[in-house]
């Protein structure tokens, strides 16, 4: 595994070049995002993403994540109307999955096998923001909840010695918060809180 030193705030772009160019390559990361720290690869990646599914224990019904630079490239993932992009834009970067219908431009295994949706995440962390500019495309994540392990991982030494021979590379820019994203389905008229994390979505419940 390789790591990476990379400023929270001012990321070091020399660094972040050499993580996109890992992510090109199919590896597996975990990166800091506006909550916690979280896996990631390139959309595409099947090595990298076969690794997450075992480390993580995923089964096909779960529901992958888009982490996108802004909502440029939403069309192209996932449908959205009129209405449901000015709510987005209005909430947006924010700690917030929202989990919209997905496009035929979605791979098959990333899309919710039975409901054909996708998450869709814009992050305002700095180092997230300059990976996902780096790569100018979306970056698939996850959240870092192993099975059999209480709580999020926050710091990067616990993460490294749980980890460290499972995953390619990971971005140590010291201890993150603990807290989750608010996930919200916005698939139906009425959106709807999947999980409250540390975003306040009441406005859009409106």
């Amino acid at each position: 595994m390789q790591i990476f030193y990379i400023h929270p705030e001012n990321p070091q772009p020399r660094l972040i070049e050499q993580v996109a160019e890992l992510l090109r390559k199919d590896q597996l990361i975990i990166y800091p995002t506006d909550t916690s720290y979280a896996f990631g690869c390139r959309l595409g990646a099947k090595d990298a993403l076969e690794k997450l599914k075992r480390i993580r224990e995923l089964d096909d019904k779960h529901q992958f994540t888009l982490l996108c630079r802004d909502l440029s490239e939403i069309a192209n993932y996932a449908a959205v109307d009129n209405v449901q992009f000015k709510q987005l834009k209005a909430h947006t970067p924010a700690p917030i999955t929202f989990i919209l219908n997905a496009t035929k431009d979605v791979p098959k295994r990333l899309a919710h096998t039975k409901k054909k949706t996708i998450g869709i995440r814009v992050p305002s962390n700095a180092i997230a923001q300059a990976l996902l500019e780096a790569m100018d495309e979306p970056i698939l994540t996850s959240s870092l909840i192993l099975p059999n392990h209480d709580g999020i991982l926050d710091d990067p030494f616990e993460i490294e010695e749980l980890l460290g021979n499972q995953i390619d590379v990971l971005i140590n820019a010291g201890i993150k918060t603990t807290m989750l994203t608010t996930i919200i389905d916005m698939t139906s008229s009425q959106p709807e809180i999947i999980r409250q994390g540390a975003a306040n979505v009441e406005s859009l419940l409106l």
